[in-house]
């Protein structure tokens, strides 16, 4: 029997990596500005301005929240094909025993 993945669990897991990236990558930014992805974050970060802690508090409930978007997807489409699987695994156990 295959165990379902807890949404919750993978929310915050997800989103816990996706901040700690994010602020690597700002602090590597900061130590080496010639590296620096500032516009890379820019884009990717709606309202995110290179860098008062206003915009970097901004770019970490963002990031926190694309976390959870991947999640929301990831977690129900997992579930579903783990499930599926299951069912096909148990159809060709009958067939072998048949």
């Amino acid at each position: 029997m295959k165990s379902k993945l807890s949404l919750i669990a993978v929310g915050h897991a997800t989103s816990f990596l996706i901040v700690l990236s994010y602020i690597l990558c700002v602090v590597f930014d900061l130590i080496f500005p010639q590296y620096a992805m500032n516009q890379t974050w820019q884009n990717l970060l709606p309202g995110f301005k290179w860098l008062s802690w206003t915009s970097f508090s901004l770019g970490l409930f963002e990031s926190y929240i694309y976390g959870w978007f991947i999640a929301l997807i990831w977690t129900p489409v997992f579930n579903m094909a783990n499930n599926s699987s299951t069912h096909r695994s148990a159809f060709n156990n009958d067939e072998v025993n048949s």
